[in-house]
């Protein structure tokens, strides 16, 4: 249902991403830690002794969920090249490390139907990158692609073949599947537990890494006077494991970077155990420094076990950022961008994506059910905030209404909404790199609220006072997106 027009339509508009859901760190899942009061810094650490760290930014357009309000009259297309091409452009205009896309499988759904709440549908994300390799020339090109759907030969192809057509600036974001409703679309009838999961995952990666290097740097000659185009052994591989045998010769030559950027962003310890043997990014949830900080220490410690450095990996959690002139103009604006993102009728899917339970005679004003949820019933699928944990979930969120006397809406905007800066540009200038001082991140991947040009605020009043601290580029130093993350070449690589 479309909401009234905003009193600030027609200003310049912030960045903005939904607070994630809490994990380890002692809160509720799904609780969200309060936001710090503009310009403040109570409770945090201080920042390490030293050279200052540099901030990292990237951009998200994720898609689906409701952090994108595609109802506000403000917004445009979700899915035409346009959109894409603008939010890109802004990105690099603002020196971001890499613009990156998601990947959906399946369309979600809310009680047998198509669940429209949200933004429905969305481009292959390779080919709308590969799109934007063509409208930019520095930022970063970054993608999910899932492991459990898709075989190495075929995806290692796809990225050695943006990285070619972008001069090296790719990235893969590797996920694997979390359940047989997305599995049906591809006849699979099932999914693989966590452990096997994170087994075929890692063989998936080294297989795809071993097709990348199996081309040198030197075996494209391309020699019109010998006759000779490539050394005999380009491309010659063979891969014999537990998920995967194969063998053969791959048929695309090495990019600039020697292969891809590997993002991963896993939480479990399996997933962090993957991130620091094998990830250059992680592409966290933890956007509190309650939360952050000892992720990010854990994470860090477990590099030296494969003979990797501090800075090998960098870990930048989603986040928001909410402009305005004033604090208090700022917080106004987030309070009501996160009504927007819960309105009355998303507040009661969720619940029912708790509950199991169809709650539609509930108002979103009143109270929580007296029912208890039916912890075997799915009412809404495709979404793994509400895959696991529900009675336990749903007794906590029974215990924050009732001490708090919050209705339903109330108290899915307190788990599910929520701002992660807000203030001036130079409060949240100063919150971004407290937060990366204080070792709680690298930077952050900023999700914008509007599509497309959610993201003209920070680039435009809030990276200046970055580069003015000194924490943030003036300008690209190299080609690649290896450059902008300050990675050297693989291992593998001369």
């Amino acid at each position: 249902m479309k909401q009234g027009r905003s009193a600030w339509a027609g200003r310049c508009l912030p960045g903005q991403a939904r607070c994630r859901p809490a994990g380890p760190g002692g809160r509720p899942p799904g609780v969200k830690e309060p936001i710090v009061p503009a310009g403040s810094n109570a409770g945090q650490p201080p920042p390490r002794a030293g050279q200052a760290k540099q901030v990292h930014l990237a951009v998200q357009l994720p898609g689906i969920h409701n952090v994108t309000v595609w109802t506000d009259p403000r917004s445009e297309s979700q899915i035409a090249v346009d959109s894409f091409v603008r939010l890109a452009r802004a990105a690099e205009r603002g020196k971001f490390d890499f613009f990156f896309l998601a990947e959906g499988l399946r369309l979600r759904e809310h009680k047998g139907q198509v669940y429209d709440l949200d933004v429905v549908g969305r481009p292959e994300n390779l080919t709308m990158l590969a799109a934007l390799a063509a409208v930019t020339t520095r930022l970063g090109l970054a993608a999910t692609v899932n492991t459990t759907f898709n075989e190495p030969y075929e995806v290692a192809r796809r990225f050695a073949t943006l990285d070619l057509l972008s001069e090296g600036r790719t990235a893969w974001n590797v996920v694997t599947s979390y359940d047989a409703f997305t599995g049906e679309n591809f006849r699979r009838g099932g999914y693989l537990d966590e452990a096997d999961r994170y087994t075929r995952a890692a063989e998936f990666l080294a297989t795809a890494k071993e097709l990348w290097a199996s081309w040198g740097e030197d075996d494209l000659v391309a020699d019109a006077a010998s006759g000779e185009f490539v050394r005999p052994g380009a491309g010659r591989f063979a891969h014999h494991g537990e998920h995967f045998d194969i063998s053969g010769r791959f048929g695309t030559p090495r990019g600039p970077q020697g292969h891809p950027v590997i993002i991963q962003s896993g939480e479990s310890d399996a997933g962090r155990e993957f991130a620091a043997r094998d990830a250059d990014v992680i592409f966290s949830k933890y956007s509190s420094l309650e939360q952050a900080r000892p992720f990010y220490q854990d994470v860090k410690r477990r590099l030296a076990a494969y003979g990797r450095t501090h800075d090998d990996l960098k870990i930048l959690p989603t986040a928001t950022a909410v402009v305005a002139d004033t604090d208090e103009e700022a917080r106004a604006y987030a309070d009501e961008i996160t009504r927007e993102q819960v309105s009355p009728q998303t507040a009661i899917a969720h619940l029912e994506g708790v509950w199991g339970r169809d709650l539609s005679a509930y108002d979103p004003d009143g109270p929580l059910p007296d029912v208890d949820p039916e912890p075997e019933s799915l009412i809404l699928k495709g979404h793994s905030v509400f895959r696991k944990g529900r009675e336990e979930t749903a007794r906590q969120w029974r215990e924050i209404a009732g001490e708090r006397g919050l209705s339903i809406r109330e108290l899915m905007i307190e788990v599910h909404g929520g701002q992660t800066f807000v203030g001036s540009p130079r409060t949240v200038a100063d919150r971004i790199d407290h937060f990366v001082q204080s070792d709680g991140a690298d930077g952050f991947i900023l999700v914008p609220h509007l599509t497309p040009d959610g993201l003209d605020e920070v680039v435009d009043r809030v990276v200046p006072l970055l580069q003015e601290k000194g924490v943030y580029r003036e300008d690209y130093t190299g080609p690649t997106l290896r450059d902008h993350l300050g990675l050297g070449l693989p291992k593998e690589t001369p």
